[in-house]
């Protein structure tokens, strides 16, 4: 029961980015288990937006946490799951066709547009591991919370980023199939580098058609609570507990 309210804690109250990483650090030990592996997960993505005219991947990082839970035991299927708290998908170097489209704003010098969107992305999968390998797929949803077309001035010597919010435009949810491989190192303590292909189902923008997420991500996942120390601090909250039973037991029996 313990481990479940601070599981709901983690997901549901904290805020931030920086605080989920916080938390993430404080409760990795305790969260840990062999039938729950928590952590970090971080990395970068390259992102497109379907239906637009530009072909144009847009690039950027995120991060957040995992959990892979263990469906049985001594079986090598999990449940993987977490939240990317800090993620940016949308589409690079728009055209002054995708502007219009748009709606947007077009500036007398030269420069490039880029469509970003800022979600909170939660992924539901199932994962097989073999050995060092794994596969998993599944679904995705995001929550959008921010939106802007990006303006980047490209004139010699001078700097300039304008911003224009489009968040109306944009749908809030999004939720989208996903599938992904990737290769665990040795050992309970290994890291894991993977990556995924995303593809939504829902249009990006509330009335333009067929204008659909799709992204590259390229992901290291990094287990808290899984290194010598947290083991034995785990080794150690158990003997206490098992301790404290051993006596309750005994005051019973008096």
């Amino acid at each position: 029961m313990k481990k479940i309210l601070l599981l709901f804690m983690v997901m549901f109250t904290v805020q931030t980015a920086y605080s989920q990483v916080l938390m993430t650090l404080i409760f990795g030990d305790l969260l840990n288990s062999d039938e729950l592996e928590f952590g970090l997960e971080g990395g970068g993505n390259f992102s497109a937006i379907s239906g637009l005219e530009t072909k144009k991947y847009f690039s950027d990082w995120n991060l957040g946490f995992y959990f892979d839970i263990l469906l049985k035991k001594n079986k090598p299927w999990y449940i993987n799951t977490g939240v990317l708290v800090k993620s940016r998908v949308g589409a690079g170097k728009l055209t002054e066709n995708d502007l219009a489209l748009l709606a947007d704003t077009v500036w007398n010098t030269p420069g490039t547009y880029n469509q970003k969107i800022n979600y909170f992305l939660v992924p539901i999968q199932i994962k097989y591991r073999k050995k060092h390998f794994y596969g998993e797929g599944g679904l995705m949803a995001g929550l959008m919370y921010k939106a802007w077309v990006e303006y980047n001035s490209d004139l010699p010597g001078y700097t300039s980023v304008i911003k224009d919010f489009n968040k109306e435009m944009v749908n809030r949810i999004d939720i989208g199939a996903m599938v992904g491989t990737g290769y665990r190192f040795k050992g309970r303590t290994g890291w894991t580098v993977g990556v995924r292909y995303y593809q939504g189902f829902v249009d990006v923008y509330k009335d333009i058609p067929k204008t659909k997420n799709r992204s590259f991500f390229l992901k290291v996942d990094i287990p808290i609570g899984r290194g010598p120390k947290a083991q034995a601090k785990q080794a150690a909250r158990k003997k206490e507990k098992e301790a404290k039973k051993a006596t309750k037991e005994k005051q019973q029996e008096k």
